[in-house]
């Protein structure tokens, strides 16, 4: 009989990173003290120190993972996606993907959001976040594009509608704690899409 495969142990640097992570979203970043992290984690102290040079630069490694989760939901969603059209929707179904996540205390919306609302104006933690969601809008746009040739304003234009419907519908499905709201702004861009 074949023996299962054995995976490396998790690094401390990912044990805490994935213990921040958790309990950033379960109780926002002001709520989450270093102890709680280390405890989670599993780790000495002098593990985070060793690996994070503060609760800041952790706190940046968990919007830049949260940001390499959504990419990895996108491109997932991509692989099987062949038309202009299918690759706008795949947007939505990332989101919807991460909606559907199984969250320890449940979904409670964007975990990029969330953490920016704790952060002071002029954070480079909140620059990340914009600059995501500017991603996302540019993920948009490219099909967009590609369904507009020839009429690339209105392109631009559709793109940061459809970037405002994601936004806000994650906002409600976050209230709400469902996917509800995620599959509803989807029908809504399928809706759009049928009258370019």
């Amino acid at each position: 009989m074949d023996e299962p495969a054995k995976h490396p142990p998790e690094s401390a640097r990912d044990r805490l990173l994935r213990a921040a992570a958790i309990l950033f979203y379960n109780n926002g970043i002001g709520g989450t003290g270093i102890d709680a992290i280390v405890e989670r984690a599993g780790v000495a102290k002098k593990s985070l120190y060793n690996n994070f040079a503060s609760k800041a630069d952790l706190v940046s490694q968990y919007l830049e993972a949260r940001h390499q989760e959504w990419l990895d939901l996108y491109h997932a969603r991509m692989k099987g996606a062949v038309t202009p059209r299918d690759r706008l929707l795949a947007v939505f179904d990332a989101y919807r993907d991460h909606a559907e996540y199984a969250y320890e205390r449940g979904f409670r919306g964007c975990g990029l959001l969330n953490a920016a609302a704790e952060l002071t104006a002029g954070d480079a933690g909140r620059d990340a976040v914009r600059r995501h969601k500017e991603e996302v809008e540019t993920l948009l746009l490219a099909p967009l594009t590609e369904l507009l040739p020839q009429d690339p304003i209105r392109a631009a234009h559709l793109a940061r509608q459809l970037s405002f419907l994601l936004e806000g519908a994650m906002a409600r499905a976050g209230l709400e704690g469902t996917s509800a709201r995620m599959i509803e702004a989807r029908d809504m861009a399928t809706d759009l899409l049928e009258t370019l």
